[in-house]
């Protein structure tokens, strides 16, 4: 099995280019199941989850060519409506492909789903909301079994917001019969760049961004070409990686519009941030300030991003508190950080991090995808050597993210 080793005390410092986002790809991809025509699509990561999906739809019979960050997509002949349980329990995103199933073909097949070990994920609202729309669907096996002649258009209120659920929900009504308004959805950049993608292959969707969607259904939809929207969570990642080791950083290929409220907080911690329209430059030159911050739904802080900033606050020049609002099983990185000397108490679902003047390296395991990329960042300010087990998580999420590191001046490896 593959790990990191890292050897700490180094400034980030040059620049480095943000790579396109999993979770605006992801949805994308299984949107290609909605037409016959190609969805050609570019800015696409070079991520696992990325493979699982185009594996997923190759095996139903999706045509996919890959080029580097392009990735064609072509459904014209699809043999299998079914998402079996080895490819989804590694993903739950490949939940993404019921919508367009039933929405284009009447019929799908889809394993309930895995993924990060960070709580309950239901998928009782997609199910609700295909069921609204007109769908049978029964749970056998461990399998989502559902059917509809043609799926109707109708007003959903979700009881939560969901990301995943509104995209799901969002692909279904693009083919359905007459007029779909999703009530408390998702306003998620992510969801935004699907909606985007969509309308680009001929729906018709408007509201996106907001907390109220419309779809007005279509017979079919199109050819398209799409570039996928920067990955925010990454560009928040270094941006909390700099802010902790110090450095001069510029990121390219950004989207700052859709980091508000992770710029600001670092700004907090007194880092000096820069903006252009695409790009976002970070100088750190102090100890951090504590960071206090609870996350909840877009545009407020991400859950995303709480891990990353949890290590920075771990040497920041006081305490601070953080609230995880969105899953209940989001602190499980907490006790890797202690390994390096880290001082934190959890009570309930808030983390009271007392801030250290210095890590110090040791051997620490990744639980979940944003939990290694706390772990990173820790390691990167420790003193001596922290080792990072069970990488896999990383690969999910990041794109190369040693190399990217190295670039910038890490003493960062892989190693098996």
């Amino acid at each position: 099995m593959q790990k990191l080793k890292i050897r700490g005390g180094k400034a980030l410092n040059g620049s480095v280019r943000i790579s396109g986002a999993k979770n605006a790809a992801l949805p994308i991809i299984a949107a290609s199941l909605l037409s016959r025509e190609p969805l050609a699509l570019k800015n696409v990561p070079q991520l696992n989850d990325i493979g699982t999906m185009v594996r997923l739809l190759a095996q139903m019979g999706v045509q996919a060519k890959r080029d580097g960050e392009a990735l064609t997509l072509t459904a014209a002949e699809i043999t299998e409506k079914v998402a079996p349980y080895d490819l989804v329990k590694t993903m739950r995103a490949s939940i993404l492909v019921l919508g367009p199933l039933v929405a284009r073909f009447g019929e799908a097949k889809v394993s309930l789903p895995g993924g990060c070990a960070i709580g309950a994920r239901p998928v009782d609202l997609h199910i609700k909301g295909l069921e609204a729309m007109g769908a049978e669907i029964h749970i056998e096996g461990g399998y989502i079994l559902a059917r509809a002649k043609r799926l109707k258009g109708c007003k959903i209120l979700s009881a939560t917001v969901t990301v995943t659920g509104t995209e799901n929900l969002m692909m279904a009504a693009c083919l359905a019969e007459g007029t779909t308004i999703l009530e408390n959805a998702a306003r998620e950049p992510e969801v935004v760049d699907l909606a985007k993608c969509l309308i680009a292959m001929g729906a018709r969707i408007s509201g996106h961004g907001t907390d109220r969607i419309t779809i007005q259904g279509v017979d079919s939809l199109h050819a398209a070409d799409y570039t996928v929207m920067p990955d925010r969570i990454e560009t928040g990642t270094f941006l909390a990686a700099v802010a902790a080791t110090g450095g001069d950083v510029t990121l390219s290929n950004a989207a700052p519009d859709t980091l508000d409220a992770v710029i600001d907080r670092l700004r907090e911690s007194g880092a000096e941030i820069t903006c252009t329209p695409d790009t976002i430059r970070i100088k750190a030159v102090m100890r951090p300030a504590p960071i206090s911050l609870k996350t909840a739904p877009y545009p407020a802080f991400p859950t995303d991003m709480q891990a990353q900033f949890i290590a920075l606050n771990c040497i920041a020049s006081g305490t601070s508190v953080v609230t995880e609002t969105i899953f209940e099983n989001r602190f499980m990185h907490v006790q890797e950080l202690l390994r390096l000397g880290a001082r934190i108490n959890i009570e309930g679902n808030t983390a009271i991090v007392h801030g250290v003047e210095q890590l110090t390296g040791a051997t620490v395991m990744a639980t979940d995808l944003r939990a290694s990329a706390c772990l990173v960042i820790a390691g990167l300010v420790a003193k001596g050597e922290t080792i990072v087990d069970r990488i896999y998580h990383l690969d999910r999420g990041y794109d190369h993210i040693e190399a990217k590191l190295t670039s910038l001046g890490a003493d960062i490896e892989r190693v098996n």
